[in-house]
């Protein structure tokens, strides 16, 4: 769920590059990070926390050049450690070479065994360690064939920048799991961001999706950056992305996250139609159930209120790496209407269920307030198994739908009912013009190692 970006061609890079990277916050809070080029030489900055705090004036203008990549950290594999956030950087045969990552590469553990047993010494826990060692062992004299045959030995969900001290090279996987655009800068240069998000607040313009099992290539001696497919594509993008991950104002390969939010609350009011249940207002969990909420009460006639209040200075819940801290947070970020929702039925709708410990801390905040009843609405399907591809839910066991039935966590979060969105209304919400990953759902693992 990382956010990467990618400055090429502007005199601004490193400012642009924080900027893109305030805007993808939501992607990862733990750590972040930019590597510059300037004259021949990288220079990195990266710390725990987040882009407001690590990225001072000072830090930027020590990160010069034309050309800047950045990472925000959700952390899927290694550690919390400083040496965990990216970019990576490294010197090799070639000169230098920093490189960030959004994913999750299954063949990790086999790669990094193999590396070590031909010498290899690593220092950061990270999957995305792997390709720089594979990179710098390889014996080719172009960068773009070294990374083109370390890709050849890399399984999962990726979309790399590798940066040179002249050259950036922008990298999707063959299923286009994860998400990432292309951006014409107004005042000059190009972007690559893992959302669109980000080409609002550098002002550019966006040109297209990087296709899968697509390579650019941007190099100073050419206006244009060269496109190299790699890969034959077999177009499966994250359908998480849609639920909770993806920020409402982008865009994500052609498809406008709001509306199909939108389109998965108005799917849950068509299927509650019918139903001998009254509510008196759809309540959102804020922020990621909100446009769910108000598809819903579009769709149903019921009155939309903001019966939970969010505090904007905590960050995501989900992304927090501790149970411990997730159940802080939620505590710390959310608060009830009393006045509004006393002795009224509500209908809650949050995007997803996980683990099911916030949906019951909800639950119980909303009654201790004065809510009447309580009636819960999930604009995703039940999720049943661990994915493998970027997110952090890595055991079956931590997922509450996995361990219990539908009517065993109403109880459990102690809703007077519950639904959720099936993975057909899922679909038909983002639109039925491709094949989705939904191993999270359906436990469908089509990356094979």
């Amino acid at each position: 769920m990382c956010a990467i970006v990618g400055i090429f061609g502007n005199e601004k890079a490193s400012r642009l590059a924080s900027l893109a990277l305030f805007s993808m916050q939501h992607r990862g809070q733990e750590a972040t990070g930019i590597s510059s080029s300037c004259d021949g030489k990288i220079h990195t900055i990266k710390n725990r926390g987040l882009v407001s705090d690590v990225f001072t004036n000072e830090a930027l203008d020590y990160l010069k050049g034309n050309m800047a990549i950045g990472h925000n950290r959700y952390s899927t594999a290694g550690g919390d450690s400083i040496l965990d956030a990216q970019p990576v950087f490294a010197k090799y045969k070639l000169g230098e070479i920093s490189i960030v990552h959004n994913g999750n590469l299954i063949n990790k553990d086999e790669i990094r065994e193999e590396l070590i047993d031909k010498g290899a010494i690593f220092q950061t826990g990270m999957d995305t360690e792997n390709l720089i060692h594979l990179i710098a062992k390889n014996s080719k004299n172009r960068l773009r064939d070294r990374i083109k045959e370390a890709l050849d030995k890399t399984i999962g969900a990726y979309c790399f920048i590798i940066q040179s001290r002249s050259k950036q090279f922008v990298i999707r996987d063959r299923y286009g799991i994860r998400p990432l655009s292309l951006g014409k800068i107004k005042s000059g240069g190009y972007i690559v961001a893992s959302e669109t998000c980000a080409f609002d607040l550098v002002d550019a313009e966006y040109i297209r999706d990087v296709k899968p099992g697509e390579m650019l290539v941007f190099d100073e001696k050419n206006e244009e950056p060269e496109s190299i497919q790699l890969y034959e594509p077999e177009f499966r993008p994250c359908a998480f992305e849609y639920v909770y991950f993806a920020r409402p104002d982008s865009v994500i390969d052609g498809k406008n996250v709001y509306r199909t939010r939108e389109n998965m609350g108005r799917a849950l009011a068509k299927n509650d139609k019918g139903s001998t249940i009254s509510y008196d207002m759809v309540v959102p969990v804020p922020d990621s159930g909100v446009p769910a909420a108000l598809g819903y009460a579009a769709e149903s006639g019921i009155p939309f209120e903001y019966g939970i209040i969010r505090n904007h200075y905590v960050g995501r819940t989900f992304i927090e790496p501790t149970q411990e801290m997730r159940n802080l947070k939620v505590r710390m970020k959310l608060s009830p209407m009393k006045s509004l929702i006393a002795g009224k039925s509500l209908l809650v709708i949050d995007d997803s269920i996980v683990r099911g410990t916030t949906s019951k801390r909800i639950v119980k905040m909303l009654k201790e307030a004065g809510a009447k009843e309580v009636h819960f609405r999930v604009a995703s399907p039940e999720i049943k198994f661990p994915c493998f591809y970027g997110i952090d839910t890595p055991t079956k066991e931590e997922l509450i739908s996995h361990r219990m039935t539908k009517e065993e966590i109403e109880k459990y979060i102690e809703a007077d009912s519950l639904e959720y969105l099936s993975i057909e209304d899922l679909t038909d919400s983002i639109g039925n013009d491709r094949d989705y990953a939904l191993e999270s759902f359906n436990g469908d693992y089509f990356v094979k190692k």
